[in-house]
């Protein structure tokens, strides 16, 4: 999917709870991984960080001028980012914060609520 069609909700809003393969928020339930960009909050088809790549993260790269921190959730594992990505970020001046998706959508909660510049790339977990 791309452009609009990805898109579910034209604003962010905090997570309410994640796992069994997807999250709830805004009294909504999706399955599937998901993306938090300042356009909204997007279906994202990744299932695991073995597909980061350039391609996954056109869709943050091309909001990266509105995002001071991106959180990138690898699911169940700490997974490193990769460097070459770290750089493309880097260059757009925006911080890569790779943690398990639960602490990621925990602190995804924490600086929405303090109303910073920031983005989440979460991939599902079981």
């Amino acid at each position: 999917m791309t452009g609009s069609e990805r898109r579910f909700l034209p604003r962010l809003a905090p997570i309410d709870a994640y796992g069994q393969g997807g999250f709830r928020f805004a009294e909504m339930s999706h399955r599937g991984s998901l993306l938090c960009l300042p356009s909204g909050m997007h279906a994202w088809p990744l299932v695991s960080a073995a597909e980061f790549s350039a391609e996954a993260f056109e869709p943050v790269l091309a909001e990266a001028d509105g995002i001071e921190i991106l959180l990138v959730g690898t699911g169940q594992d700490v997974v490193f980012f990769p460097e070459a990505l770290r750089w493309r970020f880097r260059d757009r001046k925006v911080v890569v914060d790779a943690m398990p998706t639960g602490a990621a959508a925990r602190t995804w909660n924490v600086l929405l609520a303090e109303d910073r510049r920031v983005a989440a790339a979460l991939i599902a977990v079981p």
